[in-house]
């Protein structure tokens, strides 16, 4: 009888717990959508949950209720997920980090033409060979309409390149979102080419990379669409820029560029003349550990950075400090326009196809559609995983970064970091 009664009771402790964990409410994940034009609740705009622990997958859609409310029940272990808005055909992202249960989100109202379009840099970077002239141009555009409005057009943003250009690779990133494949698209004007992406309120960067027939001399004239604070030409130290207007460009010393030439044109203005020609040929070098100290010198006050008696050899007080900021694009271009000489090289000598050289020459690799992407895309397992992986790196450095200025307490740091560590694990496994 007395075991009877004890397998009873284990029987009804069980019974117990399992309608305790069946009774557990799921974890809710709340949020409102803001038309930020308007300052009211984006009412009826679609509502996307992407659960970024297995890569980009849909975990849910909604709409937004009468008062831009939502909400998801999440299922599963805690993970990291993405909110995306569409608002007037525009997607809009917003990271919900593991154990966050409100995400709110800012959508614009959407205009053909918005004021307060200006380029922050454009820079042209180039290397040469006996034949062949390889270019990387990265574009810093700055939406600052008010009130704030997302412009898109069917030739949104557009420039010139040299003649007979050949564009391998073009690159868009939202504001504090991923790099994904874009397109450049011909237009009537010859040499004038379009980036149909939307821009949204803030900062977007554009990067492409081209490549040149060459026979070791080349005149540009960039015709600049749009107010630009810099226009930034790198060369390597052993090729020769000539600007047709002397006055129009500087040549700035930057101890982060090593020995590669940096010509500066300042507060460039639409239709400007800026003429220029390079000649000789060469390869861009990136200074040895530069990214790891570009990285810590963001990162310390500019008096921290040049308090010296007399300056040292820190950056001259009429150099263009707004250049600063820009380091990182800068130092991926120079990545890019490695990969492209790469990319050139395999071409003139083919690798058989399976050999890692036919492989590992590949300039910038297209990323999958994620933050920032106009609309989804189907992808593979290994590139939604790849993606999982750039977006979780880029969460990783943000977080750094904003310890170092401050901005978080030690315990908000912690709590964040555990979880960005714990889901950059499970994504590595499965990756691997």
């Amino acid at each position: 009888m007395t075991k009877l009664v004890q397998s009873a009771l284990v029987a009804f402790v069980l019974s117990l717990a399992i309608a305790s964990s069946a009774q557990t409410p799921a974890q809710t994940l709340t949020g409102t959508i803001t038309n930020a034009t308007t300052s009211k609740p984006a009412a009826g705009d679609e509502v996307i949950l992407i659960n970024l622990t297995n890569g980009m997958d849909v975990a849910g859609s909604t709409k937004a209720d009468a008062a831009g409310k939502f909400s998801f029940q999440l299922s599963g272990p805690p993970g990291p997920h993405l909110i995306r808005a569409v608002h007037q055909g525009i997607t809009y992202h917003q990271m919900a980090p593991p154990g966050t249960s409100s995400v709110d989100v800012n959508v614009y109202d959407v205009s053909t033409k918005v004021t307060g379009l200006s380029v922050t840099v454009d820079v042209l970077r180039f290397q040469a060979d006996n034949g062949t002239l390889q270019g990387v141009r990265t574009f810093a555009v700055n939406n600052s309409s008010s009130p704030p409005r997302t412009q898109m057009n069917d030739h949104n943003f557009e420039f010139y390149l040299p003649a007979n250009a050949k564009i391998e690779q073009v690159e868009a990133r939202a504001p504090n979102g991923q790099p994904i494949a874009a397109q450049a698209s011909p237009q009537a004007d010859k040499n004038r080419y379009a980036i149909v992406f939307p821009l949204r309120p803030g900062e977007t960067q554009f990067q492409l990379a081209f490549t040149v027939p060459y026979s070791g001399k080349i005149t540009f004239d960039p015709k600049p669409l749009y107010p630009a604070e810099h226009f930034v030409v790198v060369l390597p130290k052993t090729m020769q820029f000539t600007a047709a207007n002397s006055s129009g460009f500087e040549l700035v010393k930057d101890p982060s560029q090593g020995d590669n030439l940096m010509e500066v044109a300042r507060l460039a203005k639409p239709g400007q003349a800026l003429s220029f020609t390079v000649q000789g040929t060469g390869t861009i070098v990136e200074p040895p550990d530069e990214a790891a100290s570009g990285a810590q010198q963001e990162q310390q006050p500019a008096q921290a950075r040049d308090n010296r008696p007399g300056g040292g050899l820190g950056v001259p007080i009429d150099a263009p400090d707004a250049l600063q900021k820009y380091r990182w694009p800068i130092l991926f271009g120079f990545a890019v326009l490695l990969a492209v000489g790469g990319w050139v090289v395999t071409k003139r000598q083919p690798a058989p196809a399976n050999s890692p050289a036919a492989t590992a020459s590949t300039p910038m690799r297209p990323t999958p559609a994620g933050p920032g992407a106009s609309s989804a895309a189907p992808t593979t397992a290994a590139s939604r995983s790849s993606m999982l992986l750039e977006a979780l790196k880029e969460e990783i450095f943000q977080l750094e970064v904003e310890k170092r200025q401050g901005k978080i307490t030690a315990e908000e740091y912690e709590k964040a970091k555990a979880a960005l560590d714990q889901t950059l694990d499970r994504a590595l496994k499965r990756k691997s």
